[in-house]
């Protein structure tokens, strides 16, 4: 069967920001294989312009997110909308709520709605009080406006089913498998193999980055903590003038490389992952499959993923406790293994792609009876 798909809901294609954008890509490339008509809607000032990207239509539409910040993605939203309502699509794939719920009513009525539900955003620190309480209101339009659902986590999956009755699929990110070992890859981070502790993530709050460096500056460590991520944000550049006289920590700025972004991961000698709110997250996948020692906040979330191979933290003391007694002996061995297996059985592109690609067909298929 072959059908006319939209993904739209993240920034675009190919991934220069995060993990719903490195899900879009992989994905909508990965259904346009199996035959599929597949159309994905980029922010207009996205790096990469041009119209095609391996056979998946790129639709540019006017974002002002640049100029207005959170309120632009509301306008965003409404544009790729308003596109998609001129379009003949079989399927929508909304990745995520946030911002375009608010704008549910107008939906096209013709094709089937499927909606990746994210993690629970309502929870994440940056926000205020008066966007906690509208996203959690987002979070009910959502699954007001939406045929079917896709949670990438059990946990959200079994949170959905819970408050809201709804049956909703359960499919993870995926990551490659790739320990690359290309030592060069290095030289521009000033960092040597196994010397040096990592980061990579969006430089936020809930993502316990500043617990994680606290824990690192109280140390006693020789070795370099390098973080990888864009600071240009208050919070980022917050955290480059507090730690900026302690010379082992090195900020590197956003990678999107994967080349680097597995190198640097595959040579580290403990990887930490502070993320602590959302599901099955891709950055931590994407650790897995490098071949990194894990070292990872304490929640359901990464704790459904990684069961006992990784170490856990929750408060700078644990993390200093890890520094400084964390060795690279057999048993941590045993648990980068463990971690590489499960990318290879469960977490790998090929199987989500198949898993979405089966949902979307049964979903059409369904609302076509």
């Amino acid at each position: 069967m072959t059908l006319k798909i939209a993904i739209a809901g993240c920034r675009g294609i190919p991934n220069y920001y995060g993990g719903f954008e490195k899900l879009a890509e992989c994905l909508s490339v990965g259904l346009v294989r199996k035959g599929h008509e597949v159309t994905v809607y980029n922010s207009h000032n996205h790096p990469y312009q041009k119209k095609d990207f391996h056979g998946v239509e790129i639709v540019h539409c006017y974002d002002p997110e640049y100029r207005l910040g959170t309120a632009g993605q509301f306008i965003y939203d409404l544009n790729c909308i308003k596109d998609l309502r001129r379009k003949n699509f079989d399927v929508i794939l909304f990745l995520g709520y946030t911002s375009n719920t608010v704008w549910g009513n107008l939906f096209p009525e013709r094709p089937v709605i499927i909606t990746n539900m994210d993690g629970l955003e309502w929870k994440r620190a940056k926000y205020n009080v008066v966007v906690k309480h509208f996203l959690k209101y987002a979070e009910k339009w959502a699954v007001q406006s939406s045929n079917f659902f896709i949670a990438d986590s059990i946990v959200i999956q079994n949170y959905l089913d819970k408050k809201y009755k709804i049956h909703c699929k359960y499919i993870p990110y995926g990551s490659e498998m790739a320990q690359i070992d290309d030592k060069k890859l290095l030289a521009p981070y000033h960092v040597s193999t196994q010397e040096y502790y990592l980061l990579m993530a969006r430089i936020e709050p809930e993502n316990n980055v500043e617990v994680i460096l606290d824990g690192f500056y109280r140390s006693s460590s020789k070795k370099k903590f390098l973080v990888i991520g864009n600071t240009q944000n208050s919070f980022g550049q917050r955290l480059e003038r507090k730690f900026r006289e302690d010379k082992r920590i090195l900020f590197g700025g956003a990678v999107y490389d994967g080349a680097i972004t597995h190198s640097l991961k595959y040579f580290s000698h403990l990887y930490f992952h502070g993320h602590s709110v959302g599901g099955t997250n891709p950055s931590l996948l994407e650790a897995m499959g490098s071949g990194a020692l894990i070292a990872a906040h304490q929640n359901e979330f990464n704790h459904a993923v990684l069961q006992k191979d990784a170490y856990y933290f929750e408060t700078a003391n644990d993390v200093e406790y890890l520094i400084e007694s964390v060795k690279r002996n057999e048993r941590e061995q045993e648990m980068v293994k463990n971690n590489f297996l499960k990318i290879e059985k469960t977490y790998n592109w090929a199987a989500v792609i198949e898993q979405y690609n089966s949902f979307i067909i049964e979903c059409y298929r369904k609302s076509r009876q």
